[in-house]
């Protein structure tokens, strides 16, 4: 076996070499290269959402079939009983990619090394809670794990914050680790535009992959603004119709299905008497997944990024944007016509995140 070192970087491959002979011919030397295994850490570990998440990633819906892991799996010092119970049922699923696994309430063990690392734990919104009242717990959350990602993790590690307030606290975790690159923090969108898009498929009475390039824009919240005016669906023969066109009705468009999307949440917690965790857990996986793959050309996808002051929104907060995906890098799609209909929601959403980001550099200052 030998070690190769890529560019003097942190990557590396181990080559294997196998010496066979080929019908009684001359040695040939056959090269094969295996993956290692990636760092990948789960926070809030003991929870819902990550008891769905975790047999996505160990399976290979995530990172790829072929991709084997370090997990490790973060959760405060009450719940690491639960965690520990969790490893066992990975254990007993005989997961082939699981490489090892910790449990642990340290942020500087959970995350070094890290390539890439799911923030779910947070402290939950209960009732007669103030936003603001959330926003002042989770700061603190996040304001260390910032500074944790930032001391230890790889340089390239990629963070999705999910925990809400989602797209705050993807800020406040950039702001106290600095020196991971800005565009390496993104919040949870994909629930949203998951939701978007099965409803939108099942008023249109096609499958749901037919749909494509719905756009999430702002807080993951319920200002969010699932718009569909950039949107087709892929027929049968392979060409595109509108959404617009495909739904003519545009009182349910600009009205109903907006604020079906907006609510979903408390709907589900009004029916199952619980928060979303199998959905959550599935945009996840796919929100992780487009990032390690791409987008497919001429297609793109919602992620809540750090803005730069693209369609003249705010600098500097964490809002949902369209963008592409090549070899891990993101890139938001500023190239889009916009209506003054989306204008007016896509600033009401960002006004709250403006407020927002405000509140918590106040609480963690």
């Amino acid at each position: 076996v030998v070690t190769v070192d890529i560019a003097g970087g942190s990557d590396w491959l181990q080559l294997l070499l196998v010496t066979v002979d080929i019908a009684g011919g001359s040695d040939w030397l056959q090269l094969l290269i295996v993956d290692q295994p990636i760092n990948v850490c789960v926070t809030g570990a003991a929870g819902q959402i990550a008891y769905s998440l975790l047999p996505l990633i160990c399976r290979g819906d995530v990172f790829g079939s072929d991709q084997s892991i370090n997990l490790a799996l973060l959760d405060i010092g009450p719940m690491l009983g639960t965690v520990e119970g969790v490893i066992m049922e990975l254990n007993d699923c005989a997961f082939s990619l699981i490489n090892s696994v910790i449990a642990t309430d340290d942020a500087l063990v959970a995350f070094k090394d890290c390539d890439a690392a799911i923030l779910v734990g947070a402290v939950p919104r209960r009732e007669g809670m103030e936003r603001k009242d959330l926003l002042e717990k989770n700061a603190g959350i996040f304001k260390v794990q910032g500074a944790a990602l930032g001391k230890v993790a790889k340089k390239s590690v990629r963070v999705l914050v999910v925990g809400n307030p989602a797209n705050t606290n993807a800020m406040i975790t950039s702001e106290f680790a600095p020196s991971i690159p800005r565009c390496q923090f993104t919040a949870l969108t994909q629930l949203d535009q998951s939701r978007a898009q099965a409803m939108i498929a099942a008023r249109a009475g096609v499958n749901t992959t037919q749909v494509r390039n719905i756009i999430i824009w702002g807080n993951h919240s319920s200002t969010q603004y699932p718009d569909i005016e950039h949107a087709f669906i892929v027929q049968g023969d392979g060409s595109h119709v509108s959404v617009t066109q495909a739904i003519a009705d545009a009182v349910w468009l600009q009205n109903d299905f907006i604020k079906a999307v907006q609510t979903r949440g408390a709907a589900v917690i009004k029916a199952r008497k619980l928060s979303s965790a199998m959905s959550a857990a599935k945009a996840i996986a796919d929100h992780m997944n487009v990032w390690w793959f791409g987008t497919v050309e001429g297609e793109f996808t919602s992620m809540g990024v750090i803005s730069s002051g693209e369609y003249g929104i705010s600098s500097g907060i964490v809002y949902s944007l369209p963008v592409t995906i090549k070899d891990g890098t993101i890139t938001p799609v500023t190239s889009l016509s916009i209506s003054e209909f989306s204008r007016e929601k896509m600033k009401n959403t960002e006004q709250e995140l403006v407020e927002e980001k405000a509140t918590a550099l106040e609480v963690v200052q």
